[in-house]
C-alpha cells in the first residue's frame, strides 16, 4: 500500500561515466530499488566523468539507504554525497521573526522604542485591553506542548517536539497570516504546565495545545479555560474534530443518510476519539459505538476512567459488548483514531450498505484504503496520497484567525460547528462525490471561509 512520497526524499549527489547509457542505467537501478526519481540534473561535466545529483523518494531512511547501495554496486558510479532533504529543510529550523516597522534611522528607533515606547507603554498600564491594539497579542497565538504525544511516536520530549511545533507554526502563518511561537516546556507535570502557560498567556491572544498525552490534556485544557481570558484549543481533540465532521457531513451527503438515522463506530477514545464522539454528539446521530483496546466501550465494563465512564454514560444505547469486529456489524460509519491495520475487507462487509470508512491512524491505517473501498461506499484516511485526506490543517488556521478577528475570550461547541460547516461548505455540489468530500489543504478559500464562520459564531 505505501508509495515513495517526499517525506523521505533524498538527493544523491555521485560521479558517472560520460557514457549514452549512464542516465538509463542510473534510473533503471532506481527502479529496481523500488525509488521514484523525481529530479535528474548534471552539475558538472566533464572529459572523463559527469556529475550528477540523482533526486528521489524513498518508503524510509533504510529504504533510501537501500538505493544508495544500488546506485553504488554499478560500474564506474561514485556515491560522493547523500543528502536527505527533509533534514536540509529543518536546518537552522523553519520559522522566523522579522520587523514588521522600518528602522532606518534615529526618528524611526525613538517611535518603535525608547523614549516613544514608553508611552504605549503607559497606555496599555492604564487600559489592558489597549494591548490587543498596541502589541503582537491581537495576532499571536502559543503553540504549547509538552512532548509527550509526539505526532504518531510517543513521549520525546520538548527539544524533540520542537520541529512539529515549528511546522505548526509554519502553517498558521502560510494559510491565516497568524503569528504563531512554539512553546515547548520542560515538564510533563499537568500543575507546572497549567501554571506555565498561564504565565506567558499576557502575550497572546490564543493558546494552541498540541501533542499533550491523553488523559492529562483533558484537565490541562478545561483549567486553562478556567483561568485564561483567551480561547484554549487543544488542535489533536478539536481540529481533529472539526475536519471529520465535516467530511462526514459530505460523505453522508454522497450516499443519501440523515446521521440521526446512523449508528457510527468510533476506535480510538484518546485525545481526538473524545473530541470527535462529544462533536458528533452534537448533531444527535442514531447511536455511537465507541471501541478502545480493550473493546467496547459500555457502562458495565470495569476499570473506566473519568473520561470513559463519561462516554460510555453517553453512548452506547443497548450497552453492546465485545471487540471492533463486534461493533463494526451493522454500523453506517466506522471512525478510526488508533492504530495500524485492525481489520479488513471481509469486516467491512458486515457493515450497513453504503458504509463510510473513515481510516484515519497515520501513517498506516486501521485498513488499508484498497480493501475498505471494496465494500465502503466512501473512504478517507489521514494519507495525502489517497483521496479524501483529513487533515487538521484544514481547521485550526480558520479557526485560529477568526477568534483572533473577534478579539473572542474563549472557544464554544458553537463555533467549533460552525468551522465544520463552514469547511463542508466548500465542497459545492458540483465537486462533491464518493472521492471528493472534503477540500484540499492547499485551497485559499478554506481559512478565510472559516474564520468568517467562527467569527460570526464568537460574536453571535
Amino acid at each position: 500500500m505505501p508509495v515513495p512520497g517526499p517525506g523521505y526524499s533524498i538527493t544523491v549527489r555521485l560521479e558517472a561515466p560520460p557514457s549514452a547509457s549512464a542516465a538509463g542505467d542510473l534510473t533503471s537501478a532506481v527502479g529496481r530499488a523500488g525509488g521514484v526519481i523525481t529530479a535528474f540534473d548534471v552539475v558538472e561535466s566533464h572529459t572523463d566523468r559527469v556529475v550528477i545529483d540523482l533526486t528521489c523518494n524513498a518508503l524510509s531512511a533504510n529504504h533510501a539507504k537501500d538505493i544508495t547501495d544500488t546506485l553504488e554496486t554499478l560500474p564506474g558510479i561514485v556515491v560522493r554525497k547523500v543528502s536527505d532533504r527533509t533534514f536540509l529543510v529543518h536546518l537552522g529550523g523553519k520559522i522566523e521573526i522579522s520587523s514588521k516597522v522600518p528602522l532606518r534611522n534615529r526618528d524611526d528607533l525613538s517611535r518603535a522604542y525608547t523614549p516613544g515606547v514608553a508611552r504605549v507603554c503607559e497606555a496599555i498600564a492604564k487600559n489592558p485591553d489597549d494591548a490587543r491594539r498596541l502589541t503582537i497579542k491581537r495576532n499571536t497565538v502559543a503553540v504549547v506542548t509538552d512532548g509527550s504525544a509526539v505526532l504518531g511516536l510517543g513521549n520525546l520530549g520538548p527539544a524533540a517536539a520542537l520541529p512539529v511545533m515549528e511546522g505548526k507554526a509554519a502553517l498558521f502563518k502560510k494559510f491565516a497570516g497568524v503569528d504563531a511561537w512554539p512553546v515547548c516546556l520542560d515538564t510533563q507535570d499537568t500543575e507546572e504546565i497549567i501554571r506555565a502557560v498561564e504565565l506567558i498567556a499576557p502575550v497572546y491572544g490564543g493558546i494552541n495545545l498540541e501533542d499533550i498525552s491523553a488523559p492529562r490534556c483533558f484537565e490541562i485544557e478545561a483549567r486553562l479555560r478556567e483561568k485564561l481570558d483567551i480561547p484554549v484549543f487543544h488542535d489533536d481533540q478539536h481540529g481533529t474534530a472539526i475536519v471529520v465532521v465535516a467530511a462526514l457531513r459530505n460523505a453522508l451527503r454522497v450516499v443519501g443518510k440523515d446521521i440521526k438515522d446512523c449508528r457510527i463506530t468510533v476506535c480510538g477514545v484518546g485525545a481526538a476519539g473524545s473530541a470527535i464522539i462529544r462533536l458528533l454528539q452534537a448533531q444527535t446521530p442514531g447511536d455511537i459505538i465507541a471501541v478502545d483496546v480493550d473493546g467496547i466501550v459500555h457502562r458495565d465494563r470495569p476499570g473506566l476512567d473519568s473520561n470513559l465512564k463519561s462516554i460510555a454514560a453517553s453512548t452506547n444505547k443497548d450497552n453492546q459488548s465485545g471487540r471492533l469486529h463486534d461493533a463494526l456489524v451493522g454500523s453506517d460509519v466506522f471512525i478510526g483514531v488508533s492504530a495500524p491495520n485492525l481489520f479488513g475487507a471481509e469486516q467491512v462487509a458486515t457493515m450497513a450498505k453504503d458504509a463510510i470508512v473513515f481510516a484515519l491512524a497515520n501513517p498506516d491505517p486501521e485498513i488499508d484504503p484498497m480493501e475498505a473501498q471494496q465494500h465502503a461506499a466512501v473512504v478517507a484516511t489521514g494519507r495525502s496520497d489517497f483521496p479524501n485526506q483529513i487533515n487538521n490543517v484544514l481547521a485550526f488556521p480558520g479557526v485560529f484567525r477568526g477568534l483572533l478577528d473577534a478579539h473572542a475570550r474563549t472557544i464554544t461547541d458553537a463555533m467549533l460547528l460552525a468551522a465544520a460547516s463552514a469547511i463542508a461548505d466548500v465542497v459545492d455540489g458540483d465537486r462533491l462525490n464518493a472521492s471528493f468530500i472534503v477540500p484540499s489543504v492547499f485551497d485559499n478559500t478554506v481559512a478565510p471561509a472559516v474564520a468568517e464562520a467562527v467569527r460570526k459564531a464568537a460574536n453571535s
